[in-house]
């Protein structure tokens, strides 16, 4: 019933309620906190009272001389209750050392022991709130010295009915609650004025129908999976959603133009529509995006455009991993069948009886293999690189290309770069043999030097080379010379090299055919050394790289082929 009714009477209802609410528990608080208040005040009137008691002379000589004439009608039982009338004390009792009392308001406890310790014989005050046999008071208790002041002989304990306590707290919360009611009218009277102001704020709109605009709104935008942007006429931000933002960078976008975003680049020119309207593939710092642009006309008036960004990250990664799946796969295949010729060869000569001939012939197979991995290793130092190596000069004899180590070649056991020269030189390599697979000689020649100041890799082949007016576009995203395969997206590869190696101060150069080369250098020191235990592919599946302050290159010399 609360939710159909007005705005106003809404907002109205609700401030009343948070305004009573608050009154409450306010009150309530401030209750407590004044019963505490009263309740020392009154532990230590009850302190005086019975300080009174304890320096009363008749009653310090009597206690003094053991109280001879105690009970109901005792020096000490009159002196006491003429006190606790006097200052409108609950009770006033004298108690020795030995825990007798000597006075009570009810004289049939006159001469029983307390229950409780004599507390006061330590020479100091005590204060509590007693529930004894007269009912819940505020108690002091003080010590009671003979004549001389230098001896305890018994202690006095007074107490301030809790009813006196009540009385006086209601009378102190009264004058609270007129305060409260007053500041309860207010509040009633600022909520009207604050409804009726919002009611006008809002058009006259119900919070339904409010509620029911941001509820389509947002689930257009935060309910999708894609990044939407949303341009007016002029150019501007006009909407946001938070994939948007998350794969785009961007802050507070609302109502600022694209060259205040995003710096010059392939992003941003897709964004804007200089590309052409056909879906756009873009690699940034951290993602691979496809970007769509749709002009919005209403009418024949152009209102703007509207801009999907879909994350075609994962998607592009699981690609190249099947690519560098596939391609051990064939690596294991061609291994398979000259591991299947080798092994017949043999039984042959066994069977044959040429047992000398077939030692000599494993003993020739055994020094090959390890004479190929050793020149490897005579020159690169790294295991993961010459890991690397064998694999691709494994994957290119299956396609029937020769990769050939320059012997100027040289790198350290721990060179820098190692996580950047490992996909540096997989993807070059990768992009090498598939250039030279159909020329005749298929070779790829690689270079690899580290000095003092730099490292530089040279890949070579023998193919057709890149075209001149292909030069300029060569590093561009989704740029390539060759037709799809069907499993990863092309023009990527070298883009992402070519992202990787400018980020960390190095320079990528290749030049036109026929046969391409590409020579990369890498400054040292490396300010970025690989993590120990991390793992390398030549074909990451994750596009993200690391900005770091550009170091100077050397832009040495080496064996061109």
């Amino acid at each position: 019933m609360f939710a159909r009714r007005r705005l106003s009477t809404r907002i109205l209802v609700g401030s009343l309620l948070i305004l009573a609410v608050t009154s409450v528990i306010g009150f309530v608080l401030l209750g407590f906190a004044q019963r505490d208040e009263i309740d020392s005040l009154s532990e230590h009137r009850a302190a005086s009272i019975a300080d009174i008691a304890a320096s009363d002379p008749q009653i310090v000589a009597a206690m003094s001389a053991g109280d001879p004439h105690g009970g109901p009608d005792g020096v000490v039982q009159q002196v006491a209750q003429r006190i606790a009338l006097a200052s409108g004390a609950s009770f006033v009792v004298v108690i020795d050392r030995k825990g007798v009392r000597h006075s009570h308001p009810f004289p049939t406890l006159i001469g029983q022991r307390v229950t409780e310790p004599i507390v006061a014989l330590d020479g100091q005050t005590h204060f509590r709130i007693d529930p004894g046999s007269t009912g819940r008071s505020a108690n002091a208790l003080v010590p009671l010295k003979d004549s001389t002041g230098r001896r305890i002989i018994g202690e006095v304990s007074v107490g301030i009915a809790d009813d006196q306590v009540v009385k006086q707290l209601i009378s102190e919360l009264s004058i609270f609650a007129l305060y409260i009611g007053a500041a309860l009218g207010v509040g009633v009277l600022a909520s009207y004025v604050l409804a009726w102001r919002l009611k006008r704020s809002t058009f006259g709109l119900e919070l339904e129908e409010i509620a029911g605009l941001l509820q389509d709104r947002e689930a257009m935008l935060h309910g999708i999976r894609e990044g939407v942007l949303a341009f007016d006429p002029s150019g501007r931000v006009s909407v946001v959603n938070d994939e948007a933002r998350r794969l785009l960078g961007l802050g507070t976008a609302l109502g600022s133009r694209l060259e205040d975003l995003l710096p010059d680049g392939r992003l941003r020119r897709s964004l804007a529509g200089d590309l052409g309207p056909d879906e756009i593939h873009v690699l940034t710092d951290s993602h691979c995006l496809a970007v769509n642009r749709m002009p919005v006309v209403l009418h024949g008036r152009a209102l703007g455009a509207v801009v999907t960004v879909r994350d075609r990250t994962e998607l592009v990664g699981m690609l190249r991993e099947l690519d560098s799946v596939r391609g051990l796969t064939d690596a294991l295949r061609a291994q398979q069948h000259e591991f299947a010729n080798r092994m017949h060869t043999l039984a042959g000569l066994l069977e044959l009886g040429e047992q000398q001939e077939a030692l000599d012939y494993a003993v020739e197979l055994a020094s090959a293999d390890r004479s190929r991995a050793e020149e490897v290793r005579e020159r690169i130092g790294n295991s993961l690189m010459v890991g690397l190596l064998v694999a691709k000069c494994t994957v290119a004899a299956e396609r029937g290309v020769e990769i050939v180590l320059d012997p100027a070649s040289k790198l350290g056991t721990d060179p820098g770069h190692l996580r950047r020269l490992l996909t540096v030189v997989g993807n070059l390599l990768d992009n090498a043999v598939d250039a030279a697979a159909g020329s005749h000689p298929a070779k790829v020649r690689l270079l690899l030097a580290e000095t003092e100041k730099a490292i530089k890799v040279r890949v070579a082949d023998s193919g057709p080379g890149v075209p001149e007016d292909a030069l300029a576009h060569i590093f561009e995203d989704g740029f390539s010379t060759r037709p799809d395969r069907g499993t990863a997206r092309r023009g990527l590869g070298l883009a992402m090299v070519h992202r990787l190696v400018t980020r960390h101060g190095g320079t990528i150069d290749v030049s036109s055919g026929p046969g391409a080369v590409f020579t990369v250098v890498l400054p040292l020191p490396d300010n970025d050394p690989a993590p120990l235990g991390a793992v390398f592919t030549a074909a990451p599946p994750v596009l993200a790289f690391d900005t770091f302050d550009a170091l100077e290159v050397l832009d040495g010399g080496g064996t061109r082929w």
